[in-house]
């Protein structure tokens, strides 16, 4: 049964990595740029649930809706000053910048907050489901994190292929310039993109936070990262890729802390982003853009 149990809890990390790892995809597929503050943004939605639920007595559904509404403004904010004049720019300019937004991001949490570490209440009303007559035992925080992201993938996928906006959002990431003349308002379409990513980006912040109930302001640094790290292997750009790269990547994850070595997980995990690179570089689901000269 420990296996089940460390295959649920990868399967449950998996699906924060899988919601976060959606903002990333999303914006690079719309807006081709990679947004390494998104990690930073985690962090915000967690204190901000964290002050809503302690400091002023809010109910833990609303108080994550409430943070992940917050994150939303911060996402579109975050496009609209300082990666929507940098559209066109090199990659080295974009990611300069994004390094600049996340170390801003990170000093005003240590200014509001301080440095001291903040011992999350988690927001999942139930503490563990027991099955086979106790044999199994698996908590709260996994089956909710495993719901909400099924959920969540289902809810996207139906926007984007069903809904007006979303086909806008299709248009912009396959042809910009065709998306223009058919007057569709790229700003806003991009904005949207990061308003989604963001308000995800909230969502798994408190789900993250539930799970492992410690805050500061580097909380959402690794696993930001993890979440780009599963993108690329699931293939950028690509929603479903979203999800099952970062399934894999938990699962992963977990597996090698339970029966190899805790301290050499992260080091497995970033293997596997190598050897995807090497094999298929497009990732598991993505598409092979093929340049004509």
């Amino acid at each position: 049964m420990s296996f089940i149990v460390n295959l649920v809890n990868g399967i449950s990390l998996g699906s924060v990595y899988a919601i976060i790892a959606l903002g990333y995809t999303m914006v690079y597929g719309i807006a081709k740029m990679l947004n390494f503050a998104h990690g930073d943004v985690i962090m915000i939605g967690g204190y901000i649930t964290f002050v809503f639920m302690t400091d002023m007595g809010i109910s833990p559904i609303l108080a994550t809706f409430l943070a992940a509404i917050c994150c939303t403004v911060i996402g579109v904010l975050v496009e609209n000053i300082a990666y929507r004049p940098l559209r066109g720019a090199n990659s080295l300019s974009v990611l300069i910048t994004a390094i600049g937004v996340s170390y801003f991001l990170q000093n005003i949490a240590l200014l509001i907050f301080g440095p001291n570490t903040k011992s999350f209440r988690s927001v999942v009303p139930f503490s563990a489901v027991k099955f086979f007559d106790g044999k199994l035992i698996v908590s709260g925080e996994s089956i909710v994190t495993i719901v909400v992201c099924i959920i969540i993938m289902i809810l996207l996928t139906l926007f984007i292929n069903k809904t007006k906006l979303g086909v806008a959002m299709l248009a912009v990431s396959e042809d910009r310039g065709a998306s223009i003349l058919m007057g569709i308002n790229v700003n806003k379409t991009i904005a949207l993109t990061f308003a989604i990513g963001s308000f995800l980006a909230g969502i798994a912040g408190v789900l993250l936070c539930s799970a492992y109930p410690t805050l500061t302001p580097t909380t959402g640094a690794m696993p930001g990262i993890k979440a780009f790290v599963a993108a690329v292997i699931g293939g950028i750009g690509s929603i479903s890729g979203a999800f099952f790269g970062g399934i894999l990547l938990g699962v992963l994850e977990i597996l090698s802390r339970a029966y190899i070595s805790s301290q050499l997980s992260d080091a497995i995990v970033f293997s596997l982003l190598i050897i995807m690179l090497s094999v298929k570089p497009q990732g598991l689901l993505g598409k092979m853009n093929i340049e004509k000269v």
